[in-house]
């Protein structure tokens, strides 16, 4: 019996991990791209652009972590709180991207 490669439990395990695990990635990205959004705007975003779709709750724990370890600021526009990367966000998802490119570059 052959075993549907897409389906092991190691490449689930892997994108969990690269998605769902490391969610600040996408979102300083996301903000990158679009400008200061609301929580809940963050959430429809990865489900739209990269076909994440965590619970509201991960988002919008991780925001929260995220703004804790200054990589967000937030904006008050209209009584709401928005939220856009910080510096030290876009230097974070700079080096991210440095080391992603390494692991891919090392596995060819």
């Amino acid at each position: 019996m052959s075993e549907d490669i897409h389906s092991t439990k190691a490449l689930a395990r892997l994108k969990k991990k690269l998605t769902i695990e490391n969610l600040w990635m996408y979102i300083v990205r996301i903000l990158e791209k679009h400008g200061p959004l609301k929580a809940y705007e963050i959430k429809k975003k990865l489900a739209e652009e990269y076909g994440i779709k965590p619970a509201t709750i991960t988002v919008y724990i991780v925001v929260y972590k995220m703004r804790r370890e200054k990589l967000l600021e937030t904006v008050e526009v209209g009584g709401e709180t928005l939220y856009k990367p910080s510096g030290k966000g876009v230097a974070a998802l700079k080096e991210a991207k440095t080391i992603l490119d390494w692991v891919r570059k090392a596995l060819e």
